[in-house]
């Protein structure tokens, strides 16, 4: 069985929950989420997707690093993807971050998702993605070699096309800068230069990308979502959960008619409590990642995944060896 992953974006409280989610995975099936043949990861989700399908950590690992349990001296000063904040050296211009894709915006507003047009009106960011790069070199050194189907997300910040790094019809680009690049919030993060050409969030694009796997020749595909709900609730971040939620709808069945079973996991009502309204909040980072194992593990039981999962525990293995896990 073809097993597909794909991880998206969601900020620090996503990529808790998302922790959380792929613990529960992992714990309720017994499957190995390193062993995909395809991992797509978003922002936040490519952070998780590196770390784990190239960098050999189990989630049941970054649960407890996320405790506070000190596990690997390499990377322990870094307690989760974004968790420290530096300047970038440079203060950004005044003006819109991106003025080719601003303007291109104007022309072509039909052609771009709205993410991407608002991503070249904003102000560059101040925050480096320094701090992210060193952590997926320093656990990933073998780079894209650890995983020969991990795809990383990111928008191009000339033309506001979403790019899938480690695909052969992308840029090259080392493993720890496309993450970083996919991590690089337009207005918060700075753009990532990779081959002479700014990269920046590929959530700008769509926070799942779930749609990049159609043409993979998959038989299941696993989508965690931590940027929509089925129960989205009220207020401004309700508005975009929506919006990415019919666009995760969309995606999904584009991948079912290439004949893929599809699963989707996304934050409960109960999750989102619990995440609160800023994506970039560390402060219940723990608690969400107990929330995510619990609602995660619930969904995978008795939702539309039920039958998927028993599928998955019974399933051969793929042709994808997982990196070798680090010890505690």
């Amino acid at each position: 069985m073809k097993v597909g992953l794909v991880l998206g974006a969601g900020g620090v409280t996503g990529a808790a929950w998302l922790i959380g989610a792929l613990d529960a995975l992992a714990e309720e099936s017994g499957w190995d989420p390193a062993t995909a043949h395809v991992v797509v990861g978003t922002s936040a989700g490519a952070a998780i997707a590196a770390l784990v399908a190239g960098g050999g950590l189990h989630p049941g690992f970054l649960v407890a690093h996320a405790a506070g349990e000190v596990l690997h001296p390499d990377w322990d000063t870094e307690r989760s993807p974004g968790a420290s904040y530096q300047l970038h050296r440079a203060l950004p211009a005044i003006g819109p971050g991106s003025w080719r894709l601003a303007l291109g915006s104007v022309r072509h507003l039909d052609r771009l998702p709205a993410g991407a047009v608002l991503a070249g009106w904003l102000p560059r960011g101040v925050i480096s993605t320094e701090p992210l790069r060193r952590l997926v070199h320093g656990v990933v050194p073998a780079g894209w070699g650890a995983h020969p189907r991990l795809r990383v997300m990111a928008c191009d910040y000339v033309t506001g096309r979403r790019v899938a790094f480690g695909r052969e019809d992308a840029p090259p680009a080392e493993l720890a800068d496309a993450v970083a690049a996919s991590c690089a919030i337009p207005g918060f993060y700075r753009p990532v230069e990779i081959g002479r050409r700014p990269y920046v969030d590929g959530g700008v694009c769509s926070l799942s990308n779930l749609d990049v796997v159609a043409t993979e020749g998959l038989d299941l595909v696993l989508c965690l979502n931590p940027g929509s709900s089925r129960a989205p609730g009220g207020g401004p971040r309700a508005t975009l959960r929506a919006a990415a939620g019919r666009r995760l709808g969309r995606e999904a069945r584009r991948v079912r008619a290439a004949g893929a079973e599809v699963v989707l996991v996304q934050p409960t009502a109960d999750d989102l409590a619990i995440m609160g309204p800023n994506p970039m909040s560390r402060r219940r980072r723990y608690e969400i990642i107990a929330t995510a194992r619990r609602t995660t593990a619930a969904q995978l039981r008795h939702g539309e995944g039920s039958a998927a999962l028993r599928a998955l525990s019974a399933a051969p293995a793929d042709d994808v060896a997982p990196p070798r896990r680090r010890a505690a």
